[in-house]
């Protein structure tokens, strides 16, 4: 078991964020005797994925409402696997997006090269 600063720092994240994620119930840690939060191996996988799902741009609205579906049960195997499907089709347009603008940047930078190196070749015939 780990205590909320363990957890953040195990995981990279601050201590408030993972008091967010609980205010959100995004995750509901274990409590102690004295009823202070304790997360599990469990608990620090679930918080991986969300953290990865935030990364790609997952609205906590969304991930919430994974997490409910979650809690739901098996009944929602299929609503939560849509709903993953749904992110994966979101990340792929993202990559797409992302290579156009690569590619559009790497034609600038290569052009940006080839006019200060003849601009440089200019300076020297002076």
């Amino acid at each position: 078991m780990y205590t909320i600063g363990e957890a953040a720092k195990l995981l990279g994240i601050s201590s408030h964020t993972l008091r967010y994620y609980e205010k959100e119930t995004i995750i509901i840690p274990d409590r102690d005797e004295n009823g202070d939060r304790r997360y599990n191996d469990s608990h620090i996988q679930w918080l991986q994925l969300v953290i990865k799902l935030r990364e790609t741009q997952m609205p906590i609205l969304t991930i919430k409402r994974y997490a409910s579906l979650f809690l739901e049960g098996d009944q929602t195997t299929q609503a939560r696997l849509q709903l993953l499907e749904e992110h994966k089709r979101s990340i792929k347009q993202q990559i797409r997006t992302l290579n156009d603008v690569d590619a559009m940047l790497e034609r600038k930078i290569v052009a940006y090269k080839s006019y200060i190196s003849k601009h440089k070749q200019n300076d020297f015939k002076s």
